[in-house]
């Protein structure tokens, strides 16, 4: 199996990427219970938000950052899934870099900086409503047996 993008695909690597995203959502019951919502979806990228609820506070009335991590891997997850080949963490980091109040938007930005084989590389950086950073993570995927969807080539 290849593990680069199927180029003879009659997708375009962007409607992929999105209809990826759609399956992968669908069965997504921790995004949907978190209320992440998905905002843009190409190859490689992936941009998706989440309101931090009275709910996501922690001892020190701060969002949890157990919750700002969920969304940047869910970022992370659907930016390295966009080729539609399987893909997992093999690994991943975060700085919280500012705490986040109850009631602000969390965005969570991913990008991905390499692919090589069947590894990658994505950097998610996590803003609040004020476009400031508040955590940067990074990920390292690794690409596994199977796609998300079928596509008939």
């Amino acid at each position: 199996m290849s593990t680069q993008p199927n180029l003879s695909n009659p997708m375009k690597p962007d409607e992929l990427a999105r209809a990826t995203a759609e399956a992968m959502y669908a069965n997504d019951a921790c995004s949907k219970a978190l209320g992440i919502e998905i905002l843009e979806v190409r190859a490689g990228y992936a941009r998706l938000r989440m309101s931090v609820r009275p709910d996501f506070l922690n001892g020190h009335q701060i969002c949890h950052g157990g919750l700002m991590f969920t969304l940047a891997d869910s970022a992370f997850a659907f930016a390295c899934n966009s080729y539609n080949i399987n893909t997992v963490a093999a690994g991943c980091s975060i700085e919280f870099l500012r705490p986040v109040q109850g009631g602000d938007v969390l965005t969570a930005e991913a990008i991905e900086q390499t692919l090589s084989g069947r590894n990658g590389i994505y950097d998610i950086r996590v803003t609040n409503r004020a476009n400031e950073t508040v955590a940067m993570f990074r990920g390292k995927s690794a690409q596994i047996k199977g796609t998300v969807i079928r596509v008939d080539d």
